[in-house]
Parts: C-alpha cells; structure tokens; sequence
C-alpha cells in the first residue's frame, strides 16, 4: 500500500497530538521527544508532526511511502524517463526510521517531496547514512529538518 505523507511543522507537539489524534480518529503509531507521526488508514496518509516553534502550521515536506525498495526504485526511474531529476538516501536514518529514498527535485515551488520506504525503527531521529553521521534534530532556521534535502 501506498499512502501520501504530509509532515508538518507544529508549535506544540502535545496539542497536536491531541488534535490529530481526534481529527482522524486514531492515536499516533510512534512518538519521540520533537516528533510523532500517524498511520491513518482512510484516508491513507502518514502524517509527520515534527515540533518548531516558531514555525507552525507550516510543510515540512511532503512524501510518498511505499511498500518496498523496488518500489522506490521503480518510481525513481520513472520519474527520470519523465525528465525529474533526484537526489538518493539509501540506508539512511530519518525521523526515527532507517530508509531507502529519494528527494524529488524541480518542485515548481520549492517544496520538498520524497519517495521512501521504512526499513527497520530508529531510536534515534538521524540524519543521513547509516555510517554514524551525527548532527542535530534541530529544525534549521527556514524550518527545514536536517534529514530534508536541503542537507
């Protein structure tokens, strides 16, 4: 199954929770200090709440989560064959998720799209390879999380 991800930057982590978690009726599938995200299942959506204040109510970044890497894969060369270019993370360690992906670059806006799949939980909220890469949680100024593709 495929489902769109919406993560968004919020103010109050704790009120958010409470909000979405009655608006679509379910409690969040994982919560961390900064950072929880839901499983909804209609509408299909992953919904990302990543805590920053100052900036609330604003995208993150926006998502496709598939089932398997050759699902990435495949969507990777056709968004290449349509002339979208990328930039790949694979084993990389974001939102407290290890995962195989791709930022979708060109958006007509500037915002951010990925292309992923989960591969094993996180205890940490990461930031790039799997290779120990260490940095921090903390959005950047414009908002921006270090695992967006602007890092």
């Amino acid at each position: 199954m495929s489902r769109v991800q919406l993560a968004l930057n919020v103010n109050d982590l704790d009120e958010a929770i409470t909000f979405y978690s009655k608006l679509f009726h379910t409690e969040p599938a994982k919560i961390r200090p900064g950072y929880a995200n839901f499983a909804v299942a209609e509408p299909p959506l992953k919904l990302v709440l990543l805590e920053n204040p100052g900036h609330g109510g604003s995208i993150n970044h926006l998502g496709i989560e598939v089932e398997d890497v050759d699902i990435v894969d495949a969507e990777q060369n056709r968004l290449a064959a349509a002339g979208l270019a990328s930039v790949d993370e694979r084993g990389t360690t974001c939102c407290y998720a290890k995962q195989d992906k791709f930022w979708v670059q060109g958006a007509p806006n500037g915002e951010q799209w990925e292309v992923y799949t989960v591969l094993d939980d996180s205890q940490t909220f990461g930031c790039g390879p799997s290779d120990g890469a260490a940095c921090s949680s903390a959005p950047s100024e414009d908002g921006t999380v270090c695992c967006g593709a602007d890092s």
